[in-house]
């Protein structure tokens, strides 16, 4: 954790462009498009330092700084579970999940269900109507379990 930690000090050190020991709004803005060529709006930027700003005052301390990134790579960690997780009930090549792939994964799992109760399942949870379940929706579903 000592060599994690003191690489977090480098990276806060990097974003922190006027060296005034916290990161903007627009430090965070301008590194992110520096580091990951992905533009980052005002309002997300201003959105994300207020999610982590713990003493309210505008800007990211480096221990602040530190629990965003960790809360960023735990999401990170959980997303990579949730498609593991849905690669497991899509439809092979399709890139969703359909009431036969759920009906057969359900089964391997044990628990048997007609077709039409597999669609009613996907129902409530098929945002847009195409009686499929996208990554998203499948996020969403797993989200509200």
């Amino acid at each position: 954790m000592v060599a994690a930690t003191a690489e977090f000090s480098r990276v806060f050190s990097a974003f922190d462009r006027d060296d005034d020991g916290k990161i903007s709004a627009a430090e965070l803005r301008f590194c992110v498009k520096a580091a990951l060529g992905e533009d980052l709006s005002a309002e997300d930027a201003e959105a994300l330092v207020a999610s982590a700003d713990t003493d309210g005052d505008g800007v990211l301390s480096q221990e602040e700084f530190l629990k965003l990134v960790q809360l960023e790579m735990e999401e990170e960690e959980r997303c990579r579970g949730l498609k593991e997780a849905f690669g497991m009930y899509e439809m092979k090549g399709e890139g969703c999940i359909t009431p036969l792939s759920l009906k057969r994964m359900l089964s391997k799992l044990g628990a048997h269900q007609e077709i039409d109760e597999c669609q009613a399942m996907i129902c409530r949870f098929d945002l847009n109507g195409d009686g499929v379940l996208s990554f998203e929706e499948f996020k969403i579903m797993m989200h509200d379990a």
